[in-house]
């Protein structure tokens, strides 16, 4: 066979971005279309690909022994199944009219253009890091990459003190929080708002700010860092309050992630109002029959709220990729929305949530009913039953389940899952109570306790 004439007829598909969206849409291109169809391309600017970002608290705490285990796929594997993957290669523009996007060698600083009949972006999320004096001093950590990941162990090496100031009380706060108090430091979170969790109401997040005290973890509510104070060694040695100061030998910043999109953006790519990328049904980007999208730089429809929304999360980006190599090698595919389901730990106590909290029914001008019970995990009479709080959001009048939060020990979190399912059917509070869901004392209660929440949400609906 000519194979010249073969790499003249075939199509070339970049993919900007090497985890779970990049190379999942990657490898389903080529599951689709084989190298005699389909180049691929792919460019990662860290040393790892198809990693579980969600999983490097638990490798930062001891509860993942080896970095290698956070890994699905390796590059090599990548290469092995046909993708041609460059690591530590940035693109660093889009030149949308003349199809190619121009790289850098992060090593060399070589920088070259690459051409493409087909482009993904999925170059994922950024941490925020706050504008403050000090923020770039030694010891202190922002977390989302694997790369992170290990500068954070290698300066938990090599320091001597055991202090340590999360700030943020999100996921990755609290999560942090967790793993360092593993680690024997002393630990600190220092959190803007009024309690931790602000995906969470904030009377649910009371709950996980009583459960993180108890772990003897130091909270600080309702304050915000306005500096990091340094060493003469250069070193982190504090953080600066409006009204105090907190020792630290190691910072960890936990305040969120934005879009990375600043490549769209200088490219002319649509965005959302929360900075993403907008695509369509199918993870094509508005308006460019030839760009895809997804991960966490990509906004997504709230299917509750009927808004766009950036929710940066695994599950996500990996579906986003399956349907974009669906779409790119041919095939069809759509990815409809989101209820905006999220699990999160602290030690033994499990956070869950699903669709709206208060705030957020209120924005997009929703009345709701809100109740909350206590229950149990298991039989009352069985061993290990624990306690767990159910918060449910209903709409005033139709009944529409808007959201759920739990919080409690074992069997509490992935009972979120019965709600995300009523949220996706649209179904009301009503029609929940008769979900026939299994039942044995070591499991549950005879009425489940988001069936619980469920009753006695109808039963406020019916009177409202």
């Amino acid at each position: 066979m000519d194979m010249s004439r073969v790499r003249d007829v075939r199509e070339r598909l970049v993919v900007v971005g090497g985890d779970a969206a990049g190379m999942s849409a990657a490898s389903q291109a080529r599951r689709m279309q084989g190298p005699d169809e389909l180049e691929i391309v792919a460019f990662e600017r860290g040393h790892f690909t198809s990693y579980s970002a969600c999983g490097i608290p638990y490798w930062v705490g001891g509860d993942v022994e080896e970095r290698d285990q956070l890994i699905a796929r390796t590059p090599q594997e990548h290469r092995d199944r046909g993708i041609d993957l460059r690591l530590r290669t940035e693109v660093v523009a889009i030149d949308v009219d003349r199809q190619r996007v121009r790289a850098r060698d992060l090593d060399s600083g070589d920088e070259s253009w690459t051409s493409y009949d087909k482009l993904v972006i999925a170059t994922g999320a950024r941490p925020i890091r706050p504008d403050m004096p000090g923020v770039d001093a030694e010891g202190v950590h922002g977390v989302q990459t694997l790369d992170d990941g290990q500068a954070l162990i290698d300066t938990l090496a090599r320091t001597r003190g055991r202090r340590a100031v999360v700030v943020g009380a999100g996921y990755i706060g609290v999560e942090m929080a967790e793993a360092l108090i593993k680690r024997g430091y002393e630990v600190t979170v220092v959190n803007r708002g009024r309690e931790p969790m602000s995906t969470l109401d904030p009377d649910m997040g009371r709950l996980v700010h009583r459960a993180m005290e108890g772990l003897g973890i130091t909270m600080v509510n309702d304050t915000e860092v306005t500096k990091v104070l340094t060493g003469e060694d250069g070193r982190v040695r504090a953080v600066v309050t409006e009204d105090a100061e907190y020792p630290a030998d190691v910072v960890v910043l936990g305040v969120g992630v934005r879009p990375e999109t600043s490549l769209a953006k200088a490219a002319g790519l649509p965005l959302g109002g929360h900075g993403g990328l907008l695509t369509d049904l199918g993870m094509r980007v508005r308006g460019h029959e030839n760009i895809w999208a997804g991960g966490d730089c990509v906004e997504v429809l709230d299917l509750v709220s009927g808004q766009e929304r950036h929710i940066p999360l695994g599950t996500h980006a990996n579906k986003h990729g399956q349907i974009i190599g669906m779409n790119v090698g041919g095939g069809y595919a759509t990815f409809p929305g989101v209820v905006g389901t999220a699990v999160s730990k602290v030690c033994d106590l499990e956070i869950a949530r699903t669709g709206l909290r208060e705030k957020d029914a209120r924005r997009v001008g929703l009345q709701f009913e809100s109740v909350t019970i206590e229950s149990t995990s298991r039989a009352g009479y069985y061993p290990g039953a624990s306690p767990m709080t159910v918060k449910m959001l209903a709409e005033r009048r139709t009944g529409r389940l808007l959201g759920v939060q739990i919080v409690g020990r074992e069997g509490a979190g992935k009972r979120v899952d019965i709600a995300a399912v009523a949220l996706t059917a649209g179904m009301t509070v009503e029609r929940m109570t008769a979900l026939d869901l299994g039942y044995a004392p070591p499991f549950s209660p005879v009425w489940d306790p988001v069936l619980v929440a469920a009753r006695k949400a109808a039963a406020k609906v019916r009177a409202s």
